[in-house]
Parts: C-alpha cells; structure tokens; sequence
C-alpha cells in the first residue's frame, strides 16, 4: 500500500480539493513507522465493512486532528488520551471530531537516566537536576546544563517538557533537545552502552525499552509534584514505578462527528478494536531490527488479524449489525 505525503502547506491550502470519492474513508497517520501497524489494522476493519478507504495521507499530529475537525479527512488511529487533548478541543471539539474505543491502554511516558548513574550520584526525582552539579553529569555539549533528549515539535509531550522545565525551575540546568526523536535517540542508546550517563524522555510501549530495559539499563525519574499543561488531568502514578509527571494514556481513534453519526458500521468497529500491548511490543521489535517498510508492516498486519480471526470476525459481525 503506497503513502501520500502531504506536507504542511498543504493542509492551509485545504486538502479537500483532492480528489475522493463521497464514500471513500480518508485516514490520517503521522507519518512514523511504529504508528502504521494499528492504522493498518483500523484500515482493514472498515474494508471489511465494505468501505472504500484510501491511503493514509501523512501530516503532523496537530494538522491531521485539524483535517478531520473540517471534514478534509475522516479518522485517525493514534490519538493518545489525554496527551493530544489540546489539539482536539482547537480542532473543534466534540462538535467537530470525537476520540473513540480503546485501542490499547496505559500507555506510559516519562523520563530516564542510566542506572549507574542514577544509583551512585542517589538521583531520584526530576527536580533533583535543579542543582548544577548533578545536572552537568548529563552534559553533552560542554555549556555545564544537562542535555535532555527530547520529544518532536506537535507530539504533544513536547509541551509537557517545556512546561515542567519552567514549573520545576529546570530552565537554567537543563537543555530540551528536539530535532527529530528517531534521529537524535540513537545517540542516547550509545551513550548509555558507553557507559555514560544520559537523560532521555520516552514513552511505552515502544521499541526503545527493550534496547535501554527499564530497572536494568535506566530508570524512570519521579516527580515530587505533578505540573501539567492544557488542562490535562489523569493519573500520573504507575504502579511500581511511582509518579512519572505525564498522565497514563488510552490510545484511540479520533473520528470526524459528522462521519461518526452518518456510519454506524464504522463507529461500532472503532469502539470494538483492540490491540493487545505485547502485540504493539513485538511489532516495535520488527521496527527495532529495521523491518518497517510499509509493505513489511501490511503484511505483519494482515498476520496479525489471520491469528486473531475469532476475536475478528465478532468485531466485524457486530460493527455490521449496528447498521
């Protein structure tokens, strides 16, 4: 299955002059390959409800939660709750396009440094890089601040970090590196296997925690006092691993209202799909190991349904009856 890339401009110029038939479902997806395999998946659900679905058109997760709140596209399966909460409600809200089901839940994010480091200097808690001293140990480029490794530009968490480093009085100790996570966070992984201490935000399930094991590798920071931005609230305790300062997420479908209420069918399907965390784990170690081509993804997609037919076929059967 080929992917259009939209780039930005694209979107202010209004992508609804491409061309789509009436009935045609028009996905979003952000662009990342560890996000494709449930696109797919949703994808394939409403093909077997007998939609048209087109390609994924590619676009910054702020600009596709915008595309579907005007109608230009239908659906998207990524929208973390309660992290992209402010890119719907500037979309438009419930009036315009609404999170549903759960694709999976408890998702986790937060930040980690080595464990050497963390268990031979006694550094717990994110506020403790207030002091300087313990904030130069994860000096990278020699100006005496700590270097956080970072999250992209229109995540999302990006503006939690920002927001923590004023609300913990970070912003004289500690540097907020973004530049491309994929890009940058390979540094992070050969620092730490050097041995070095390193910082980094990251998120569950992904790739990187079985490359960097949490309790053996690095450890998750605490925060004393939860700060967050956008009026996000949720609980930001895990059990096991103590307060992470990010809420814990469900993963859903976000959905234009408009195409919620005029497709039953889809509406029931997107309430009903779920994807197990171990199964979004072992498809990360396929991205990991460098298998992420869309085709290579299509095809673990279309494995993973064939070994969940039972589970598959309610979902369809029901999501079909609801017409």
């Amino acid at each position: 299955m080929k992917i259009n890339t939209v780039i930005l401009t694209s979107v202010l110029l209004g992508i609804s002059s491409m061309t789509h038939a009436a009935d045609r479902v028009r996905p979003a997806w952000n662009g990342t390959p560890d996000t494709l395999f449930q696109t797919y998946v949703v994808i394939q659900g409403l093909k077997d409800l007998g939609y048209d679905v087109a390609d994924p058109v590619q676009l910054p997760i702020e600009m596709y939660h915008i595309a579907i709140g005007s109608g230009d596209l239908d659906f998207n399966a990524e929208h973390w709750e309660p992290l992209h909460k402010a890119f719907w409600e500037k979309a438009g809200g419930a009036a315009k396009l609404m999170p549903i089901g759960k694709l999976w839940t408890n998702a986790v994010q937060g930040y980690l440094i080595d464990k050497k480091t963390a268990d031979t200097i006694g550094i717990r808690y994110l506020e403790d890089l207030k002091d300087p001293k313990k904030a130069k140990l994860f000096d990278i480029d020699g100006d005496g601040k700590a270097d956080l490794y970072g999250c992209d530009p229109g995540w999302g968490c990006e503006r939690v970090i920002e927001h923590q480093l004023d609300a913990y009085g970070l912003r004289k100790t500690v540097t907020h590196l973004q530049g491309g996570y994929n890009i940058i966070i390979p540094d992070a992984i050969e620092r730490a296997k050097e041995g070095k201490p390193v910082l980094y935000y990251s998120w569950t399930p992904f790739w990187l925690s079985t490359v960097l094991q949490p309790g053996k590798d690095v450890v998750w920071l605490n925060v004393k006092e939860t700060s967050l931005p956008d009026g996000q609230r949720g609980n930001t305790t895990v059990p096991g691993l103590g307060n992470l300062g990010f809420p814990v997420n469900d993963v859903m479908v976000i959905a234009n209202t408009a195409f919620l209420k005029a497709n039953p069918s889809a509406t029931k399907f997107f309430e009903l799909v779920q994807i197990p965390t171990e199964d979004i784990n072992a498809e990360n170690q396929f991205i990991f190991k460098g298998e992420k081509s869309n085709e290579q993804i299509l095809h673990r997609t279309k494995g993973w349904i064939a070994a969940h037919t039972s589970e598959w076929d309610k979902w369809i059967a029901e999501a079909k009856a609801a017409k």
